[in-house]
């Protein structure tokens, strides 16, 4: 009832006098369609998996951004966007296919149970201290750069298009920085249909049907997808989300911010969605100036960004008729290049952390490489590595290393 009243005076009073905040919504979801969604399908490419199953991904990943972003705003009176975990995403392509669909479900259940943990005990500051940021940063910098390698690794097949996107995005970047995706992306379609032939006939209003996924569980998806998947949404996604809130003046504990994504996260995770979390790129657009000038008028965009979620899941299966449509090599160029921005902050931020470099460029490429040893993936095996690393060079003989510089 609460919640009913609080929806009846925001479309009474604040709805109509924040044109700008609604716009800020709409662009923000613009934002994650182009971008980070298109590394979605490449997962689901990878996966080999129907259209009808990825319609289910997309409304699972859209309902559980819609749901938890509306709730957070009007309970918290901020501007919270929520959205699905983009290096989490990358993270299914160099798993797929060797990792069943039912494996990745029970991995995204383990992952929400372990989140929701850290989120209702208030441990998420603690434990973001316990990790070296280095590492983090370094993992999070190898996932990604299969990404960007993909957009060179393009041209061999589709070089017109790949020259072309790659122009347009130097060209948007430098011009409008904010809307490069969406017009990266209205660009691209052109491009792929009259370079490579690519048909728009079959794209259509389409409702989604959700599908449910009996989830199954085992070691190797629990430490190959599950705890990177923990280490990435609270490195790469939860920390830099609650770092731009606070910068826009909101000061908001993260505790109901991370129970309720994870709890989100744990009932989309049977329809295939992955880690509901606080978005960081598109987070800046909402809480800015330009969504509202009264900063407590603000979470009207926050409301806005869900209810627009709430509008592409309910037509997931146009998004997904639109996507594959296009050729394969499309979606490849539109990701890494929607990643670059992701790619060039990661690898900052581990190359500032010089007290523990060595440890961090070791995880960078041990994560980079893409291996599967003992069944286990290339991000698993970069944590290992790199916290193996950071403890022997950087850590556990600081003191001996003191007493040979004293002698010396």
């Amino acid at each position: 009832m609460q919640f009913h009243k609080q929806l009846q005076k925001l479309s009474q009073k604040d709805l109509l006098m924040s044109i700008p905040a609604i716009a800020a919504g709409f662009v923000a979801v613009l934002v994650s369609y182009s971008g980070p969604l298109a590394i979605f399908f490449q997962a689901a490419q990878s996966a080999e998996i129907s259209n009808a199953m990825m319609t289910s991904w997309v409304w699972a990943i859209s309902i559980g951004a819609a749901v938890s972003g509306i709730l957070l705003s009007l309970w918290l009176k901020v501007p919270v966007v929520t959205a699905w975990s983009a290096p989490g995403t990358a993270l299914l392509v160099t798993l797929f296919p060797g990792l069943s669909l039912n494996e990745a479900v029970g991995a995204y259940l383990t992952a929400a149970v372990i989140i929701f943990v850290i989120g209702v005990t208030g441990s998420f500051d603690r434990i973001i201290q316990m990790i070296p940021p280095g590492i983090a940063s370094a993992m999070m910098a190898g996932i990604l750069f299969q990404f960007g390698v993909g957009v060179f690794v393009s041209l061999e097949s589709v070089p017109a298009l790949a020259i072309g996107m790659i122009i347009a995005y130097l060209v948007f970047k430098r011009l409008t920085p904010r809307y490069s995706l969406v017009l990266l992306l209205v660009v691209g379609v052109m491009l792929a249909v009259f370079l490579e032939g690519a048909s728009l006939e079959g794209v259509s209003v389409q409702l989604a049907e959700p599908q449910f996924i009996r989830p199954e569980w085992t070691w190797n998806a629990t430490l190959s997808l599950a705890i990177p998947l923990v280490l990435v949404s609270l490195t790469g996604q939860f920390l830099p989300g609650m770092a731009i809130m606070r910068s826009s003046g909101y000061h908001t504990a993260a505790k109901p911010i991370v129970t309720v994504a994870s709890l989100t996260s744990f009932f989309t995770a049977f329809f295939g969605g992955i880690t509901t979390v606080i978005a960081a790129i598109t987070a800046a657009i909402c809480t800015s100036k330009e969504a509202h000038e009264d900063p407590g008028k603000r979470y009207v965009a926050g409301v806005a960004n869900g209810a627009f979620y709430l509008i592409g899941g309910i037509f997931a299966g146009t998004i997904v008729s639109l996507f594959t449509s296009l050729p394969g090599e499309f979606v490849a160029v539109l990701a890494g290049l929607a990643l670059i921005g992701a790619i060039s902050s990661n690898i900052s931020a581990f190359a500032a952390e010089k007290n523990h470099l060595e440890a961090s460029v070791i995880t960078f490429i041990a994560t980079a490489s893409g291996i599967s040893f003992l069944g286990l993936g290339s991000a698993f095996w970069g944590v290992i590595v790199g916290a193996l690393a950071y403890n022997l060079l950087h850590r556990r003989f600081r003191s001996l290393d003191q007493k040979t510089q004293k002698q010396q």
